[in-house]
């Protein structure tokens, strides 16, 4: 209830802000721009609009004052068809009799199945892991503690109990859930019923770290000395690759299915998980030690929705695509599964990751893996390396391949060219080679005639590549009062440590 209030109130600002200005105008407030619409007839849509959401608002604070929460059993969606059953109904239209009385039959037994559940969490230190529903690890014989009501009926163990007729099995984790139990640590049940298989099915679940102790995280400079698994989130796929503790892409692309378009929630459920499943795997297989991704949330924006997402074709097509997007989800469900994979996660800033991929990395990475796989290299691959970089602590732009650009290296160049001085071009002797530790020739001169004070000029003699004429005279360059601040060439690169991208 107080996400909708908030959610109301942050739409009605935003069209309050912007029936503030004329239509066509702009207003600049702050560090934003607020532009009005585009014409009068949005204006008074808006308006309407306004008028709609400010009612709810009102109407959803007074169902929160009296302690009124609409909230259904089974989800909305459920509700919503058992409103509209005819409409719903899985046979060609129009039904006949039998088909749809069928049809009624089985959608009172889906009504009640998805409506139904029962679940206890466990207790430090009581039988099995849980006092209220207990699992026998020996013969996985299930017992439900009944209410005082229902005991003197429908009991038949001690104590109030009730055995079910059904045996539990856990194929999967079975040896970790009887270390549990057999410890007395707390091990949550769930029971569901699936109408459309005609089965019963429970889960047990728990947690891997004590109430009240701290997580053990290693440092970003433990993890940054390893490999991590950079990944990109879009609709309906992941991008990933490796890259090495230096920043370098390795090996090919990855590109992972995530549709979730049009699906019911326990299956969009299920394909994520196969997602954080295959992304887990590829960081065991290239040894990583972190996977690293875009701390994205679209909270903010869902909540808002139409009012700050455009409008008209454009503006749903981005709604729609923010929708498709499942951020927090895919945050949440990676952190958990990779904390029990032994793996940590990097959230780092998504600010320009698709702009300088595009920009520094796109073209690079066609070059080096059009012959190496048959995965085509899109703009989200070049997106993911730049999150990795950025996970790792380097920047987005890559170096060019070939020498680092330092003075030392100039100086280098300048001799192996057998750069001329001006003033030795009419001796007959050769001049002699300067080595690269002797500083560079300045020569201070009085201060010019300029605006800037008191800055001198620094008179510097520049080499000419090879076979062009000798300089006709010394290139005059403004620089610092002090010679040792001369920055001749530009500030030098960082040495890459790593292998040339």
């Amino acid at each position: 209830m107080n996400a909708r209030i908030g959610s109301l109130r942050r739409a009605i600002s935003a069209i309050e802000a912007r029936l503030a200005v004329p239509p066509g105008a702009s207003v600049r407030r702050g560090r934003r721009t607020v532009r009005g619409y585009a014409d009068h007839a949005e204006r008074r849509a808006k308006q309407q609009r306004l008028q709609i959401l400010q009612g709810e608002l009102r109407q959803a604070a007074r169902e929160r004052d009296c302690g009124r929460v609409r909230v259904t059993r089974g989800g909305s969606r459920l509700l919503n068809a058992r409103h509209h059953l005819y409409d719903t109904a899985s046979g060609p239209k129009p039904l006949s009799e039998a088909a749809w009385q069928a049809e009624l039959s089985g959608w009172k037994e889906e009504w009640s199945a998805r409506r139904m559940f029962l679940t206890a969490d466990g207790e430090a230190g009581a039988p099995f892991g849980n006092y209220t529903i207990s699992i026998n690890p020996a013969d996985g014989t299930i017992a439900l503690v009944l209410p005082e009501p229902l005991r003197q009926e429908y009991a038949n163990a001690p104590r109030g109990r009730y055995l079910l007729d059904a045996a539990a099995v856990f194929t999967h984790r079975g040896g970790q859930w009887a270390d549990r139990i057999s410890a007395g640590a707390p091990v949550r049940y769930d029971i569901t019923y699936d109408s459309v298989r005609g089965r019963w099915y429970l889960d047990a679940s728990w947690s891997t770290v004590k109430k009240g102790r701290p997580v053990p995280v290693p440092t970003l400079d433990v993890l940054r000395a390893h490999r991590v698994l950079a990944v990109d989130v879009n609709v309906g796929h992941l991008a990933a690759w490796i890259l090495d503790p230096y920043g370098n892409p390795i090996g090919t692309p990855h590109t992972l299915p995530l549709e979730l378009a049009g699906l019911p929630a326990s299956t969009r459920d299920a394909r994520l998980r196969e997602a954080v499943s295959q992304l887990i795997h590829l960081a065991h297989l290239h040894e990583s030690a972190a996977l690293v991704i875009e701390n994205l949330d679209f909270a903010d924006a869902r909540a808002t929705g139409r009012e700050k997402l455009g409008r008209g074709r454009r503006g749903k097509n981005l709604r729609r695509t923010v929708a498709g997007i499942p951020t927090a989800k895919f945050r949440d469900r990676l952190t958990g599964m990779a904390h029990h994979a032994g793996l940590s996660v990097i959230a780092v800033d998504p600010a320009y990751t698709s702009r300088w991929g595009a920009q520094h990395w796109l073209n690079p990475l066609k070059e080096q893996t059009s012959t190496g796989t048959t995965t085509t290299v899109t703009g989200h691959h070049a997106a993911a390396v730049v999150v990795g970089r950025r996970g790792l602590g380097c920047t987005a732009r890559r170096r060019k391949d070939g020498p680092r650009q330092t003075p030392a290296t100039h100086a280098v160049g300048r001799v192996e060219v057998g750069a001329v001085r001006p003033e030795d071009r009419t001796g007959p002797a050769v001049p002699e080679t300067p080595s690269h530790r002797t500083p560079g020739r300045t020569e201070r001169t009085a201060p010019a005639r300029t605006t800037r004070g008191t800055t001198p000029v620094v008179r510097q003699t520049r080499a000419r590549p090879p076979g062009k004429h000798p300089p006709h005279g010394p290139t005059t360059v403004r620089g610092p009062s002090v010679p040792d601040q001369l920055t001749l060439f530009g500030t030098p690169d960082m040495a890459n440590t790593g292998q040339s991208t």
